[in-house]
């Protein structure tokens, strides 16, 4: 029974760390919010209260051993010895969440225990003894424990702030032995294996605690999302209970894998998700728009968003021919040649998020070259801003994206073969665009990345809400039932990221 507390716990705490821990520039600033509703909590105590009890059991006590007198009989030395805690079932469990504390509670719970008697009897004429086995049902068992969650640092400091176990009844039923033997082990013992198994409960539940907490605390700072770019989820500030959830607040911004990034985002969301009530949903994951700005930023620093182009649907677009009625002198100059085109991004792409939508701006240089005898020579180059429209989504556990043209303006920069007329030109570029610029950023944002979820679980039924500057995961979780938890966590447990772009 105290194994489905811890495992509740352990759980509960897992889905939090997850999304914590990672190197913090300021310690203002926190960018992705998530709320734990009492939906959610629930899930989780049921999940675990079924799941986990079997990480408790067996559980071996310490031998009892006492000397008693027996009505009639006498003195007698009684020995209790390998005592085993093998079943233990919990009908009800709570969680309530208090103003700085979670209190875990579970009512009505038995155990089962088997262990083996020994008794000695001896009197002037004699010394009788005789062995045999017993069981014993632990009855109407409460146990309860107080732990406390505070920002340690950027890091989650779990404490046991109170705990106990009480048990109301125990019932022995002896193998062997004579009659009169029984209620001098009912009434000498009840009370030493009430104590026991009160005693045995708690010093696991404090050892388990003492595990989790070290586990929340030797985490890693960044968390790989992969050679680029590592994600930044360090607590900001300390949980923020309340009757119903737990919130947590989160840096969550991308960073480069070879050092800390400075980044001029300062609209940082300053409380915890509001939780999906329509329906009601277990998570709530709020990501502010400078999450995804943030990972721009990175990846355009990394000189990862610029391409050369020689190859496209309408392959005749890259020949000189094609191009001899929209820019005569350019056939002029090379006919009947080859092309390709270079694009390079000038400037991190501007995400932005409205009431039930999504934008992104791209600011692209395309520059013509022309290959003349395996040469590639640069005769001119045009400015695109791109205004584009986006849309988030959920592919498994993943937050993936894409995006879709809506306008583009396009201005000459400069022309090594006289002036461009930008009107003619501007169909090639929006076909350009359509079939190669958009569908290679499409082929990176649908990959997306791993939402914070340990392995075994999965989101479900998700809806994404757009809002200012906001975009929110409201979710409910699912646990493959086929999945065993890892007895022991190791980061690729734990942090399941893979390639983003």
């Amino acid at each position: 029974m105290a194994a489905c507390i811890l495992s509740k716990l352990m759980i509960f705490l897992s889905l939090i760390c997850i999304i914590s821990n990672a190197h913090l520039q300021s310690k203002e600033d926190g960018f992705i919010s998530v709320s734990i509703s009492e939906k959610g909590l629930e899930f989780l105590k049921d999940l675990l209260t079924e799941k986990a009890v079997s990480s408790l059991t067996p559980l071996e006590l310490s031998p009892i051993e006492k000397t008693v007198r027996i009505l009639l009989i006498g003195r007698v030395k009684i020995v209790l010895s390998n005592i085993i805690i093998y079943h233990i079932d919990v009908p009800y469990s709570n969680v309530e969440v208090g103003d700085d504390e979670i209190t875990i509670s579970a009512l009505k719970a038995t155990a089962n225990l088997s262990m083996d008697w020994k008794y000695t009897y001896q009197n002037w004429f004699v010394e009788v003894s005789d062995q045999g086995k017993a069981s014993v049902e632990v009855e109407d068992m409460k146990v309860g424990m107080k732990v406390s969650l505070k920002n340690q640092g950027g890091a989650l400091k779990l404490s046991l702030e109170d705990s106990k176990c009480d048990i109301e009844d125990v019932d022995i039923k002896m193998d062997g032995g004579a009659s009169w033997l029984y209620q001098g082990v009912v009434d000498a013992f009840s009370d030493h294996i009430e104590s026991a198994v009160e005693n045995g409960i708690l010093k696991k539940l404090t050892e388990g605690i003492s595990k989790i907490g070290s586990l929340l605390q030797s985490l890693p700072t960044e968390i790989k999302v992969d050679d680029t770019s590592a994600l930044n989820v360090t607590f900001v500030s300390d949980p923020i209970f309340s009757d119903s959830s737990v919130g947590f607040i989160i840096n969550g911004l991308f960073v480069p894998m070879n050092g800390a990034l400075t980044t001029p985002y300062r609209h940082q969301i300053s409380q915890a998700s509001v939780p999906c009530y329509t329906p009601a949903r277990m998570i709530a994951m709020s990501l502010h728009e400078d999450v995804f700005n943030s990972a721009s930023l990175v990846y355009f620093n990394a000189g990862l968003m610029q391409w050369r182009v020689d190859r496209i649907p309408d392959q005749s677009l890259l020949n000189t021919t094609e191009w001899k009625e929209v820019v005569p002198q350019l056939y002029e100059h090379f006919p009947n040649a080859g092309m390709v085109l270079d694009i390079l991004v000038t400037s991190p792409p501007f995400v932005h998020v409205f009431d039930g939508e999504m934008e992104a701006t791209i600011n692209t240089d395309v520059t013509i070259d022309v290959v003349s005898d395996a040469e590639v020579i640069p005769v001119a180059c045009g400015s695109v801003v791109i205004s584009a429209s986006g849309s988030v989504d959920i592919a498994g556990n993943n937050l993936t994206g894409g995006i879709e043209l809506d306008k583009f303006n396009l201005s000459a920069k400069w022309s090594k073969i006289g002036d461009l007329q930008i009107d003619d030109i501007k169909p090639v570029i929006s076909e350009v665009l359509d079939d190669v610029l958009l569908p290679r950023l499409n082929q990176l944002l649908v990959q997306g990345f791993p939402l914070p979820l340990i392995h075994g679980f999965t989101v479900e039924d998700a809806e994404i809400v757009y809002s200012d500057s906001v975009i929110t995961v409201c979710s409910d979780v699912a646990f493959a039932e086929d999945y065993k938890l890892p007895a022991k966590y190791s980061i690729s447990d734990i942090f399941p990221f893979r390639l983003f772009m």
